[in-house]
This record gives structure tokens, sequence and C-alpha cells, in this order.
């Protein structure tokens, strides 16, 4: 159970992320968020969209592994790697920040998926 609320959690940020970026980016909820100029979050709203899309795939791709149950296992675990991969990169490329808030709880949820199978 705490493999699927971890997982749930993940792919929730992941929807969050996908909403944020592509509907908010350039609002002051998403400029917030990412601590953005106005000029620059008009200039790059096309990029951020782009980006939050992808923040979906992975938000359904948990949510598929999530709703297959045991059956989901290697589901989860690609597509946690992927956020593990992704929060890296990030934090290599933008912030440390994004490691904590992406790839944190997706290497809990790794770990969770794992003893749980």
């Amino acid at each position: 159970m705490l493999a699927s609320i971890l997982v749930a959690l993940v792919a929730a940020l992941h929807f969050y992320f996908l909403v944020l970026e592509m509907f908010f980016w350039d609002k002051p909820l998403g400029r917030k968020a990412f601590g953005l100029t106005p000029e620059f979050a008009t200039a790059s709203k096309a990029l951020a969209a782009n980006q939050g899309l992808y923040n979906g795939f992975l938000a359904a791709g948990l949510s598929w592994g999530i709703c297959l149950g045991d059956a989901g296992f290697s589901i989860k675990l690609f597509f946690l790697a992927c956020v593990i991969v992704a929060g890296s990169f990030g934090a290599l490329t933008v912030s440390r920040k994004i490691f904590f808030i992406q790839g944190v709880p997706a290497i809990l949820a790794l770990i969770s998926v794992f003893l749980s199978h």
C-alpha cells in the first residue's frame, strides 16, 4: 500500500508540473514557482508547454502502473527510473533543488516498489 501511495504522489507531482508548465508558465503562479521574469516566461512559453507534456507522460505512465497493480511492477520501475534520471539531469543543468523535488520522491517510491514486490 505504501508503494502505491508513493508512486501516486510522484504521479501527482508530475501532473502538477504539467499544469504549471502548460497553463500557468507565464501567469503569476508559474512565474513564482519557477522564479521567472515576465519577459522570460513569455519568450519560453512554448518550450515550457512541451516540457509540461513530457511531465504528463510520466504521470500517465506511473498511473498506468498503479492501475495494473502487481502486474504494473515493470512499468512503475521504468517510469520511476525516468523521473530519477530527469531529476538528476535537472539538478546538474538547472538547480539542485530539482533533485529534491523530483528525484528524491521517485527514489523513495522506487525503493518501496522493490520492497513490496
